[in-house]
């Protein structure tokens, strides 16, 4: 072979672009006005939304003079959109709120000690893809749960999923997963969530084997998955919940480790409502 045969022999352009597809024109058009092939893609690709929105966008793209560009991202907008609320919503039904409460119906003029910055930080939900924890501390009644679950929904609009119950609850399931064998497995299915939620940490104090099971919920998601807690007890008496000032050391070195401790003092709502609606009756009589 002479060399301006091997000059000239074609190699292989890796680099090529790849084929496109031959894309028909959209026929077929069935009664009720959806082209038989989008509607088949539409259902394919599971986008509900631009099944539904495709043609009245398509009629306003053409009043409003839109470029093909921005009419496919007015379509992809509204399916993303749609797509993310119907996650949010599965998120707060999955994450066993005993009620939904938001921050928004949360009264802080009540609770002058909670640092509104602070608060405003945490709702932006980002403590959670860092797997920072979040300790709530104060006495009965000022509104620990219902700033807890506040924060939950808006760490379930923020896209993260999140679990929520009482300690003596989460105790509960530990404790049958343990006499099943199969504690390991239950603690890797709760590591699945970005953010768990205890309730009422120190209303009902724990004998040693629950305090040990406990730790381990803790441990198992240090530096992994976030954890909220609230509780009506200080620090320097969690000893007495958990029946063991050890295992309640250990488990506090672990919690605040990365978290923000908020401490919060004030009057109980339900004394609050009960004293102003005694001087609503004393005004009425």
């Amino acid at each position: 072979m002479s060399a301006a045969t091997k000059t000239n022999k074609q190699q292989p352009n890796n680099s090529a672009a790849p084929a496109i597809a031959d894309v028909s024109p959209l026929v077929s058009m069935p009664a009720d006005g959806l082209p038989a092939q989008l509607a088949y893609l539409t259902r394919v690709l599971k986008t509900p939304t631009i099944g539904r929105c495709w043609e009245p966008l398509a009629a306003q793209a053409r009043d409003d003079n839109w470029s093909h560009e921005e009419y496919l991202a007015a379509l992809l907008q509204r399916q993303v959109a749609d797509r993310e609320s119907a996650g949010t919503i599965m998120r707060i039904r999955t994450a066993h709120f005993p009620q939904v409460k938001t921050l928004e119906d949360f009264n802080l003029d009540h609770l002058p000690s909670l640092r509104r910055d602070v608060l405003a930080h945490l709702a932006t939900g980002m403590f959670v893809p860092k797997a920072e924890n979040v300790i709530l501390l104060g006495p009965p009644g000022i509104g620990k749960t219902h700033l807890a679950i506040g924060l939950g929904v808006k760490a379930a609009h923020a896209g993260y999923s999140v679990l929520f119950d009482t300690a003596s609850n989460w105790i509960a399931r530990l404790s049958a997963a343990h006499h099943a064998n199969r504690l390991e497995g239950e603690l890797k299915k709760i590591r699945r969530y970005k953010l768990i939620i205890i309730d009422e940490v120190g209303y009902i104090p724990f004998d040693q084997d629950a305090a040990n099971l406990f730790f381990q919920l803790i441990a198992s998601r240090y530096e992994i998955g976030s954890i909220m807690v609230t509780s009506n007890l200080p620090f320097g008496r969690w000893g007495e919940t958990f029946s063991d000032d050890v295992v309640a050391a250990a488990m506090i070195d672990r919690l605040v480790h990365h978290a923000e401790v908020l401490t919060l003092s004030g009057d109980s709502y339900r004394t609050r409502a009960r004293r102003e609606l005694l001087t609503k009756d004393r005004a009425t009589t």
